[in-house]
């Protein structure tokens, strides 16, 4: 019996794992303070239990996350067939001296070790602090267009 969408059992799935460890950035959904939706594309680190992300503590999204922490994040790919993991929670803001280190470990994951820390190493004499944004799955949703398909389709 598969396992149904919301299931947090999705991530254990091999498409969410091979997403989870990808170079494409995570796509960010949240309501900004005036209630109109927003995306944006951010870089993510994944525990194994959470998602970690990480912005300058100047983000303008900040404000709205804080306000209303409820998000959605979206990792897909551009190979068809498409895999394109869901995933709802909610978000909890720490402040953090210096760079969040799982931005770091992003970094190196997105651009290579060396690339990687020298990024880190740019961004460190820009700013003195950001902020980690840390999400807890609490639904998960899995398409692979091969398998799972979305529930509008009549299969």
């Amino acid at each position: 019996m598969p396992v149904e969408q919301g299931s947090l059992e999705l991530l254990q799935h091999p498409a969410s794992k091979e997403l989870l460890q990808s170079t494409i950035p995570a796509r960010l959904a949240y309501v900004w303070t005036d209630g109109s939706p927003r995306v944006v594309p951010i870089w993510f680190h994944w525990t194994g239990k959470e998602f970690v992300l990480a912005t300058p503590s100047k983000a303008p999204k900040l404000k709205a996350l804080a306000e209303n922490p409820k998000v959605a994040l979206t990792i897909d790919d551009n190979n068809f067939p498409h895999n394109v993991l869901l995933v709802r929670g909610t978000a909890r803001l720490q402040s953090v001296n210096g760079i969040v280190p799982e931005y770091a470990a992003a970094a190196e994951r997105y651009f290579g070790a060396e690339q990687g820390k020298a990024w880190v190493a740019q961004l460190a004499s820009m700013i003195q602090d950001m902020v980690r944004i840390t999400i807890t799955p609490e639904w998960v949703g899995l398409l692979d267009f091969q398998t799972r398909f979305p529930s509008a389709l009549p299969l």
